[in-house]
């Protein structure tokens, strides 16, 4: 039986935030003959005018065709559609289907925490919208600072072209990693961002546009293994310690430490998400020293920085990676859902 997959188009939407998911839906079809079947759908049939000003053909609202997966977009027309009483009810008599799996792209999950859907729940949004999104709708457990989250048969993913990570993340759940792997190949695009993987860069936030320590961050990236002290990183750019010390916390409003610190906490995090590496060796690879005592520093600055110690960030991944309904293999067998 095919898996039905309806795309909600609404008035400014976001074309990319279709789009790109669509394209991985394609492949994966490709792939695997007869597996997705897809459709648009709108408040009101016909064609539907996207952000960019490019129109999509849309059937109306479904009633009774089938529905496994449904996709909401982003894009400047959020607000509107969220202030739409005919689309929220539709969006909550939908989400009574037991087995319907509703995903978000982008801003799209301002729409389903506007018709209630995500209260108590976990869910992400694109990092513009961050502040509007805690202010209207503070009963949503808002992640920020995560490319998707998966809460149950719910999944929001930030925007915009994580709307590809999370569906990618959709097939390998659907038709196994192997699958997802083949799709990301197609698309030329990495196999696949973490869930956990920050919107945001480190290296983005402390350069400056022209600034003189670009080349500097950039050495300390790639070399994150290695000892960077304030005498180390002040020889590389020809500069005193004092000077550059001064210089460099005058330039991106943190200490060389503490620069150092995020960079490499950033490539720390996105490697355990992946699930790939043992904690000890990713504490060894990305700079926090030799043997246990680098295992501790890892934890603090993790700690210090994203509120939570390397361990949890694991297990958030972890369950995000299982399927549906599967036991978490690390929980008490008389364990339930929170």
């Amino acid at each position: 039986m095919p898996h039905h997959i309806v795309f909600v188009l609404f008035a400014g939407f976001q074309q990319l935030d279709i789009a790109g998911p669509l394209a991985a839906f394609e492949i994966a079809e490709h792939l695997v003959p007869g597996h997705y079947r897809w459709h648009f759908a709108a408040r009101t049939a016909g064609l539907v005018r996207s952000s960019s000003g490019l129109c999509w053909p849309a059937a109306g609202l479904p009633r009774r065709r089938p529905m496994h997966t449904l996709m909401l977009s982003g894009g400047d027309g959020v607000d509107a559609a969220s202030a739409d009483p005919r689309l929220l009810g539709w969006l909550r008599r939908a989400a009574a289907s037991p087995g319907l799996r509703i995903t978000s792209v982008c801003s799209g999950s301002l729409l389903l925490a506007q018709a209630g859907l995500l209260d108590g729940r976990a869910a992400t949004t694109h990092w513009s919208r961050t502040r509007q999104f805690q202010r209207l709708h503070p009963q949503v457990a808002l992640q920020p600072d995560r490319i998707y989250v998966q809460d149950g048969r719910f999944w929001t993913s930030a925007g915009i072209s994580a709307g590809i990570d999370l569906a990618l993340a959709l097939i390998g759940h659907d038709l196994g990693e192997a699958v997802s792997r083949r799709v990301a190949q197609q698309l030329v695009v990495y196999h696949r961002r973490p869930g956990g993987q920050s919107q945001f860069s480190a290296l983005l936030d402390l350069q400056r546009p022209q600034g003189r320590f670009a080349a500097l961050l950039d050495h300390v990236r790639g070399h994150l293994h290695q000892v960077h002290t304030v005498e180390t990183l002040a020889e590389h750019v020809h500069m005193s310690p004092r000077h550059f010390a001064r210089a460099f916390a005058a330039e991106t409003g943190r200490t060389p430490a503490r620069a150092v610190e995020r960079l490499r906490v950033e490539a720390a995090r996105a490697v355990l998400a992946s699930g790939t590496h043992a904690v000890q060796q990713v504490a060894r690879d990305c700079g926090f020293g030799q043997g246990p005592a680098a295992t501790e520093r890892m934890r603090r600055a993790f700690v210090r920085l994203t509120g939570q110690p390397p361990t949890a960030l694991r297990r958030v991944e972890a369950a995000a990676r299982r399927p549906a309904g599967a036991a978490d293999p690390a929980a008490p067998a008389s364990a339930g859902r929170r």
